[in-house]
């Protein structure tokens, strides 16, 4: 039902690859990547985010920041730091945080899956952020950073991927960020191949997890190529790493907003809400948020959840019921009055933002589950923006794929 393929990666060399993989482009700023990448000219910043070396007030989107990424990703070939297979071959990508281990095929899917509605998503993208990447891979001529998509879970699948870590030694084996360990094993027996395409043949769909826009950027660039006849065999499919659904989690993506509160806030809020004092920094369960002001927790529960796959979530619950209603914030895209934090970072930093003036409110979600985005994806439907924050997050730099069009 879907294609899985394996392909000659560019990865790094066993000694290098602790220092070659770097946190995902967008989850980063500039700023920031130029300090994770100081004294280590083998940090794959270096070629995501290339306007690290270049000077400060280039744009991070001006041309010359594509060209260097490609200049570098020349320079780490021509250097040996990263090397391209000679053989077709798939991966195993295993991180495991806080105990919890969740393990992916690393391969590539194709362009017209996605198009036919095979590969499915749940959010919207931005045009803007599109040009980024898109300029990013094509002239780099590979997809540079893969896609976290998902599966719901298959035994016989399982099953090999199991028996084949238990076989053999993985390839790559470190702990980074945030104390992950990530561990890579290599698949490069034909049979282990072809019974691996042959048991995802039974998957009728995968998922995106994360990166909606390095999909549709990877996805328009092949079809751009296509239509111009400047494509090659591997033009036609992106980089993806596929993860059995029942082995990942969601943590909560919190809100804080900076608006004057009117007078009768707490009244407006127990028009859908039941709100009490609390102790606790987090909701215990769905259908609740708990929101920190002036110093203090409160806990609301929602007095009626829609059946909606998407409206009920509390996210969207959220945003109907307070910030459109009581702070006519509607497109939290744009508007410049909400923020959001991500679940790693914990409730004290919506504490921490709160107490030093930065947010008038803040609120600490109950994170969506992955049945939630399976479910909102086989309807065809899309989650409000920030509805999903992934951890432990895939690491750059262990795989690129060539699209071999230059």
């Amino acid at each position: 039902m879907v294609e899985v393929r394996p392909f000659k990666a560019i990865r790094p060399t066993e000694k290098l690859a602790a220092q070659v993989a770097a946190l995902p482009y967008d989850v980063v700023d500039s700023k920031t990547a130029r300090q994770l990448a100081q004294d280590n000219p083998y940090s794959y910043f270096h070629i995501d985010k290339a306007e690290i070396d270049l000077p400060l007030e280039q744009s991070a989107y001006d041309e010359a920041v594509y060209q260097k990424a490609a200049s570098n990703l020349a320079d780490f070939l021509s250097r040996g730091w990263l090397k391209k297979e000679l053989t077709e071959q798939y991966y195993l990508y295993q991180l495991t945080m806080d105990g919890r281990t969740q393990t992916g095929l690393v391969c590539c899917n194709s362009i017209d899956d996605y198009v036919s509605g095979k590969i499915k998503k749940h959010e919207y993208t931005r045009h803007e952020k599109e040009i980024d990447r898109m300029k990013h891979i094509c002239t780099c001529d590979a997809n540079t950073s893969p896609i976290f998509l998902s599966y719901r879970r298959q035994e016989k699948i399982q099953s090999l991927i199991q028996n084949w870590q238990k076989q053999h030694r993985p390839i790559y084996d470190f702990t980074s960020y945030y104390q992950v360990e990530h561990k890579v094993w290599q698949i490069n027996d034909p049979e282990m191949i072809n019974d691996l395409q042959q048991a995802f043949a039974a998957v009728p769909s995968l998922y995106i997890a994360d990166g909606h826009h390095r999909t549709e950027s990877a996805v328009k660039v092949g079809l751009e190529k296509r239509a111009e006849n400047k494509n090659s065999p591997e033009s036609d499919y992106f980089l993806s790493i596929l993860f059995p659904a029942e082995e990942l989690k969601i943590w909560e993506y919190n809100r804080i907003v900076n608006v004057p509160l009117p007078a009768d806030f707490f009244r407006q809020l127990t028009l859908n809400y039941d709100l009490s004092e609390t102790t606790t920094k987090k909701p215990q369960q769905p259908g609740q948020v708990n929101m920190y002001l002036q110093g203090s927790w409160y806990q609301l529960t929602a007095k009626k959840i829609p059946a909606d796959p998407v409206e009920k979530l509390d996210v969207s619950v959220l945003q109907k019921q307070v910030l459109e209603t009581i702070f006519a914030i509607k497109d939290i895209r744009s508007d410049q009055r909400i923020d959001f934090v991500g679940g790693i970072y914990g409730p004290e930093k919506l504490e921490e933002l709160v107490d030093q003036g930065e947010g008038t409110v803040a609120f600490s979600m109950y994170p969506t589950q992955m049945d939630d985005l399976l479910q909102v994806a086989d309807a065809g439907q899309i989650m409000p923006p920030k509805s999903t924050w992934f951890e432990p997050k895939l690491l750059s730099g262990l795989f690129l794929h060539d699209l071999e069009t230059k």
